[in-house]
């Protein structure tokens, strides 16, 4: 059968049983009594919630908001939006000050005023990659705004990118850490909310967005996400907010930042990709160039390379007998 969209379809029901059985499963194994999950505002970690408040009930989940200074003025108000939509205990953490504490926002500042030297705090900005149609190999730009509405792009040198995203790090390994801290207060566990595509293709930060528990949609494509949103009932508005990093402090896609294309084309160029599918056919299938499928799979086969670090476990010298 030739692949088209339809390698994509879910059983919704059939799914959000599985996926229940699993969590309850899961919980029962590791002696803990419900579910802690950060809440974005985005469609994964609402998806997560409202799977989590299907299987549990919603007294055994538990979400924590925690914006900082560069978060999107929206992400608060979407976040409250699925949470009072389901029901669940909440609380607010600002996690600025302890991003503040730890030279976070100082730190990348250096960064990209060692590009561009006239950038000061009180500037936007963005870090971009070239775009779909680049067949070089890939490399960040850092897109700045000055109050007045100057925007400057310049190519970001090796040192000066690592230190910026080092920097930036610490934002999803500080939420962690207080996820962490709500799930040992109330013996619950952690759930993580990466989907099959930022699964597979290491986008996440390791020990941070990437530390959990549970993950419970890693196995789905996003374009399956938000399928089920809408089976689950997540509200209209939520399932129309494009997706964003929500990192950086201008606004910012994640085909911008990672996936180079939107995440409709780049599930069915992963999806045929481990389906083996030829070029051809995910190239009807996604509305694109054979070409430009191809570049796709050789992006996907390098980012599953050079992010195969962030899926390790902590390395021994031999294995430790009856232990993990």
């Amino acid at each position: 059968m030739a692949f088209s969209k339809e390698n994509l379809a879910l059983d919704r029901p059939k799914e959000a049983d599985r996926i229940g059985d699993a969590m309850r499963r899961q919980l029962k194994e590791m002696r803990r009594k419900g579910l802690v999950l950060g809440i974005s505002g985005g469609i994964d970690s609402s998806v997560t919630a409202a799977l989590a408040v299907r299987a549990l009930g919603k007294e055994r989940v538990f979400g924590i908001f925690m914006p900082e200074n560069d978060s999107d003025s929206e992400t608060l108000h979407f976040s409250r939006m699925i949470a009072g939509h389901l029901g669940i205990r909440t609380v607010l953490e600002d996690i600025s000050p302890a991003l503040e504490a730890l030279g976070c926002y100082r730190r990348r500042n250096e960064a990209v005023a060692s590009v561009i030297p006239a950038f000061t705090p009180d500037w936007k900005f963005k870090i971009v990659l070239p775009g779909p149609d680049h067949a070089g190999f890939n490399f960040y730009s850092v897109v700045a705004r000055s109050p007045q509405g100057e925007e400057v792009k310049e190519r970001l040198p090796l040192n000066a990118y690592l230190t910026l995203v080092a920097a930036t790090n610490f934002k999803q390994r500080v939420r962690k850490m207080m996820e962490y801290y709500y799930a040992d207060s109330l013996n619950f566990a952690v759930a993580g909310t990466p989907n099959r595509l930022e699964y597979d293709q290491g986008f996440f930060v390791k020990q941070g967005d990437g530390a959990a528990d549970i993950k419970p949609i890693a196995h789905l494509y996003k374009t399956q996400v938000y399928d089920l949103a809408e089976y689950l009932g997540v509200p209209e508005p939520l399932r129309r907010r494009p997706p964003t990093t929500d990192t950086y402090s201008m606004a910012q896609s994640q085909e911008e930042f990672y996936f180079v294309l939107p995440y409709e084309k780049m599930d069915l160029c992963l999806c045929g990709y481990n389906a083996g599918a030829p070029a051809g056919e995910v190239a009807a299938a996604a509305g694109m160039t054979e070409s430009q499928v191809m570049r796709a799979f050789k992006d996907i086969a390098a980012k599953r390379s050079t992010t195969r670090y962030q899926h390790l476990k902590p390395q021994l010298v031999e294995e430790i007998p009856d232990v993990g």
